[in-house]
């Protein structure tokens, strides 16, 4: 059974190929060229909705999407579901400047991942959150990753997310977490 997945953004495609691997079992993960929907919901699970329901409609495909971003406890949780455009250009390099030159000089520097993962097909619909939990380091370390990844380092490491194998980030990262959870309930089904 084909599964669209609903981003267009190649790092994620590629990224969650990787996670979920032999994990689709039955289900082929196809790529989504459609139009992009207006994320304008308050939370990182209405936006994934919406992106998934925008995706079912568009191809008559069940449909996975996820919105996912960074959480800063001293901005209040900014930049949150508006991380992809924080810095108002869309550019991976300008929203992690914006980060850290909001982060300069502040001691408490915890953060989190989120990742909202969400299905749509039909009338069916579910929603798997996870946290990954860790600070905003001072400047960027490590060429890997995406995003935020070179100024995230996960609780219990010395190193950021950028600084990991993808193996490494795939067996522990927000979206890892959210999307095998979101598929061990699609197996259920």
């Amino acid at each position: 059974m084909k599964l669209v997945l609903a981003t267009h953004n190649a790092h994620k495609v590629e990224e969650l190929r990787r996670i979920l691997g032999e994990r689709l079992g039955e289900w082929e993960l196809v790529g989504y060229d459609g139009p992009e929907p207006v994320e304008d919901g308050d939370t990182f699970e209405a936006n994934a909705l919406i992106k998934a329901r925008a995706a079912s409609a568009y191809t008559g495909l069940a449909a996975i999407a996820d919105d996912s971003g960074i959480s800063v406890d001293a901005l209040d949780g900014a930049p949150g579901i508006h991380s992809a455009r924080f810095a108002g250009t869309r550019n991976d390099a300008d929203n992690v400047a914006l980060l850290v030159s909001r982060m300069s000089g502040v001691a408490d520097r915890t953060a989190q991942f989120t990742c909202a993962a969400a299905f749509v097909s039909g009338t069916v619909e579910h929603v798997e959150t996870a946290i990954w939990p860790g600070t905003v380091l001072e400047e960027p370390s490590g060429g890997g990753g995406f995003g935020y990844d070179p100024v995230f380092q996960p609780a219990g490491l010395s190193v950021s997310s950028a600084q990991l194998t993808a193996d490494e980030k795939n067996a522990i990262s927000h979206r890892a977490q959210a999307f095998v959870r979101l598929l061990d309930w699609m197996s259920a089904q």
